[in-house]
């Protein structure tokens, strides 16, 4: 198979959150797969994503479609090329020029994840594709309901060989690597108030010199969520009422501060400590929550995300955060653990760290199971399989 793939590849470091680590793992996983892959390297994926405005995204389309056409037919004529692969947001899409690559005999499929972070419904600009490969369990049913061609598959998830082992030392307690936000932040400080011990490391975890000892209140302030009474009716119109209520009711929830969490923080990890970190931690946790208004706050909304299939395929001993579909990429209980409160969470911390053969045979069993059925090699076999007439 030969691909032509754009996933968020870019040579530049955008004011985004990561995204370089994509098309790491797509790269890594083609060649693993004996699948050649082509690329344009001048073109700038992630630029369209850090457009400031509408009318800047607009024009990236013009000046980058053209450009990929070009290289694709060339890329074409050179090799017969089987797929575009891409990873686009709507903003990327010019659905005329996806036409034109279908019109060339080249399926389009496109990749997305934060389905239901991002999506009540299923954007216009998708359907244009021959297939959608959507990992979120919750989202599959969205695409059905619209009719659009989907494969249910995971995340795009590749480890180097050299990393792909279970026999780690534990230098490390149990360790949560990844931003901060309001519900991992509440998360947490249930769990240290029940007595368990963390170490976090991450974007935003960290000790500003303003920060007290005490919940700081989060009074309310135009400025906090949105200004201006057109930012609002914008809001409703998109979201809807019960989010908005939502929204004024969290602008008075005190917010929790991070001198709580003082004696579990740790640096950032550069890339080599982050695998080592995961590997060596002797538990390594999960979180599925995220922050929206479209859930009540005691109540969010959850999806199995890329440390699910990382962790394990690394060989950690790996805690996470029961969702939706975890059931179907693990055997839950002896090929990776699950938690459903902070409660349960400490229950789970306080079993695994007092029981080191659970952990040995977690590390192994859900590293065999992620590396045997979880693989990009895997995923391009069955969009092979669905693309067949």
């Amino acid at each position: 198979m030969h691909i032509f793939l754009g996933f968020l590849q870019s040579q530049k470091n955008h004011p985004i959150p990561a995204y370089h680590f994509w098309s790491t793992y797509m790269r890594g996983g083609l060649r693993e797969a004996g699948i050649t892959w082509f690329e344009d390297p001048n073109i700038d994926w992630a630029a369209c994503l850090a457009a400031p405005s509408d009318l800047k995204a607009q024009q990236w389309r013009q000046q980058t479609w053209p450009r990929l056409l070009d290289a694709l037919k060339k890329a074409h004529r050179n090799q017969s090329i089987d797929l575009f692969l891409g990873y686009l947001y709507p903003r990327h899409i010019d659905v005329q020029a996806i036409r034109e690559i279908q019109a060339m005999g080249i399926p389009c499929v496109n990749f997305f994840c934060d389905n239901v972070r991002e999506f009540k419904k299923i954007p216009d600009e998708f359907t244009v594709f021959d297939l959608n490969w959507v990992p979120e369990y919750a989202a599959y049913p969205l695409y059905q309901q619209q009719g659009l061609p989907t494969i249910h598959a995971p995340m795009p998830m590749w480890v180097a060989p050299e990393h792909r082992h279970a026999n780690h030392p534990e230098r490390h307690g149990t360790v949560f690597i990844g931003s901060a936000d309001v519900q991992r932040k509440s998360l947490f400080a249930q769990t240290l108030s029940l007595g368990a011990k963390l170490e976090l490391r991450g974007a935003g975890w960290h000790i500003t010199p303003k920060e007290s000892s005490a919940l700081l209140p989060n009074r309310f302030h135009p400025a906090r969520w949105q200004t201006g009474a057109q930012h609002q009716i914008r809001f409703i119109r998109d979201e809807g009422w019960l989010p908005f209520l939502r929204k004024i009711r969290e602008s008075w929830r005190p917010e929790i501060s991070m001198d709580i969490f003082r004696d579990t923080l740790a640096p950032q990890p550069s890339a080599e400590e982050y695998i080592q970190i995961i590997q060596q931690s002797t538990i390594c946790l999960g979180v599925n929550r995220y922050p929206s208004f479209h859930h009540p706050f005691a109540q969010p909304g959850v999806y199995s995300r890329l440390r699910d299939l990382e962790a394990p395929m690394l060989g950690a001993c790996y805690l996470t955060e029961w969702c939706p579909g975890l059931d179907q990429l693990y055997d839950l209980g002896r090929e990776v653990e699950s938690y459903r409160s902070a409660e349960e969470l400490v229950e789970k911390i306080t079993q695994l760290s007092a029981d080191p053969e659970k952990r040995r045979n977690l590390r192994r069993a859900g590293q065999r199971r992620a590396l045997s059925e979880h693989t990009i090699d895997r995923t391009m076999q069955r969009i092979g399989q669905a693309l067949k007439p």
